[in-house]
């Protein structure tokens, strides 16, 4: 904790100790997906009301069915939805909702979104909105892990008014370099500039995705760290000053910064290493007095030097191979802070216990540059028997629509050691069958076949390392929606009238391809 704030930080807790602790009794969750499922799942284990909302696509949707009440929120695109703060603090107001889990994604790390919650009593499962908006920024984040004594990897603030600065900077820092958004994440506004003659597009490029996802354009300079590990450490914190970390996650396989497998423990990581590295994520969370779940990142070179990354303040989508393999639920700790409780147990008390693997089910045709895959779920079967868990937010019917992420569900597998753990989650994987989209199911399981992830020989460019031939251009946010429109409205007209459009569908998707080909060209994308 900073110097001279212990006092004041005392005096908050007892007052949000005094306003805090009640019972949850009815929570609404503003997400849709396996999230919003596993969310209502704990809300049943604990006996509290759970509310749901959804777009008009999601009207049947799997977790709209589960909830104990569901409310309808607007259109399709998230923007007339899911991302309307008024909509949703509408919907809790009047369904008697006394606290509101926002799942990951979305309004998840908004801090006007837990700021609204808070103006109307409401509680947010999360840190408070100032936490949010400190660690939201990659910038302070960086300021604060250099007060906390943590290695960050050399960079510098930039502007695109600042060439000629820039390319200084660039120098200093040595080549390849990274520009980054200051706001926001999940790989939005992020370009890897090779030398100087690549690096004034990298930040037009980064700074107009990152002004498109965050309406924030400012980026910074970053040294570009090869072949690296991604690292990342749970932490949790309660409103009585008490702060614990369960232990590390392996993220490494990773497309376009996108997670594809996750694990945990790390097959890298020594009990020394794991140790210093989970230290400093706690480190983090007592200087900033962070409430609830969070995600410390780090990059992990060659060499076993970590540097701090970023903050995610939220639960993240992987967060069911720590629950494995500590036995700890963290929706359900989630809640009992959000309660004003202490947290239930210590961090003596924290302890990995055999190895769990998740592999994320995307809708995306992996063996065709992962285009995204839209339409209707005509067969669905989850996989089952010792060891496995899937966290999904469909089934058969269900519609997969090219609003929202193409994430479909999570198989999580748990082993006794790593290799059990392979062998279960290829199992599992040639049990999973969903019919009706294309899906990864078969690309994930070609990874965890594959020699070098059983040897634990892990990048965050394994994928393009050694599946070149599934790995995607490095199309923006941009391109990728108008790729998934594209793909859906061809699949429809395919649909209509098969034989007669297979041709003309082959020729649109030739003629689309040239059509984002030469706009590469024209502004200089990748």
């Amino acid at each position: 904790m900073r110097s001279g704030a212990k006092n004041s930080w005392d005096s908050r807790c007892r007052k949000i100790m005094t306003s805090a602790s009640k019972k949850i009794s009815k929570l609404l969750i503003a997400n849709r997906g396996e999230i919003a499922v596993r969310v209502i799942r704990a809300c049943r284990e604990m006996s509290i009301r759970s509310v749901a909302v959804y777009s008009d696509i999601d009207k049947h949707a799997p977790h709209v069915r589960m909830a104990d009440e569901a409310y309808w929120i607007g259109a399709a695109p998230s923007s007339e939805s899911y991302l309307k703060i008024d909509s949703i603090i509408e919907v809790a107001q009047k369904s008697g909702a006394s606290a509101i889990h926002p799942g990951y994604g979305f309004l998840a790390e908004n801090s006007n979104f837990a700021k609204a919650c808070q103006k109307n009593s409401i509680a947010f499962l999360g840190p408070k909105p100032e936490t949010i908006g400190l660690l939201g920024d990659k910038l302070k984040a960086r300021k604060i892990a250099i007060e906390c004594g943590l290695p960050v990897a050399p960079g510098a603030e930039i502007s695109l008014g600042e060439t000629k600065r820039s390319f200084e900077e660039a120098r200093k820092i040595g080549y390849p370099v990274l520009v980054k958004a200051a706001a926001g994440g999940g790989g939005k506004g992020m370009r890897i500039a090779a030398d100087e003659s690549e690096l004034a597009q990298a930040m037009e490029s980064a700074s107009r995705e990152a002004k498109s996802a965050f309406a924030d354009e400012r980026i910074f300079l970053e040294k570009y760290l090869e072949k690296p590990r991604h690292i990342e450490v749970q932490i949790f914190g309660d409103t009585h000053g008490n702060y614990v970390h369960l232990c590390e996650r392996e993220c490494s396989i990773q497309r376009r910064y996108q997670k594809l497998i996750e694990e945990s423990p790390s097959p890298f990581v020594t009990s020394e290493l794991r140790e210093e590295i989970c230290s400093a994520a706690v480190n983090i969370a007592r200087a900033c007095e962070y409430v609830g779940a969070g995600t410390v990142e780090f990059l992990l070179d060659k060499n076993g030097k970590f540097y701090f990354l970023e903050v995610n303040t939220r639960l993240q989508v992987e967060h069911p191979v720590t629950e494995m393999v500590t036995g700890f639920d963290l929706v359900r700790e989630q809640i009992r802070v959000a309660e004003g409780h202490k947290l239930s147990f210590s961090q003596s008390e924290v302890k990995q216990r055999g190895w769990s693997i998740e592999a994320r089910i995307s809708s995306e045709d992996s063996s065709n540059n992962f285009l995204p895959s839209s339409g209707k779920i005509t067969h669905y079967r989850e996989p089952s028997g010792p060891g496995v868990r899937v966290d999904s937010g469909i089934d058969a019917n269900s519609e997969v629509s090219v609003h929202y992420d193409p994430l479909l569900a999570k198989l999580i597998v748990w082993g006794a050691d790593r290799e059990q753990a392979i062998q279960r989650a290829k199992r599992a994987l040639d049990e999973f069958k969903i019919s009706g989209v294309n899906t990864t199911v078969g690309f994930a399981r070609e990874i965890i076949d594959s020699a070098e992830f059983k040897k634990g020989d892990l990048s965050t460019s394994f994928i393009e390392d050694y599946f070149k031939n599934n790995s995607r251009p490095d199309f923006s946010d941009e391109e990728f929606r108008i790729a998934a429109i594209v793909a859906a409205v061809l699949k429809f007209r395919e649909s209509q009238t098969l034989r007669p459009m297979v041709l003309r569908r082959h020729g649109e998707e030739s003629r689309w391809k040239s059509l984002i080909h030469s706009d590469h060209s024209r502004n200089g994308w990748k």
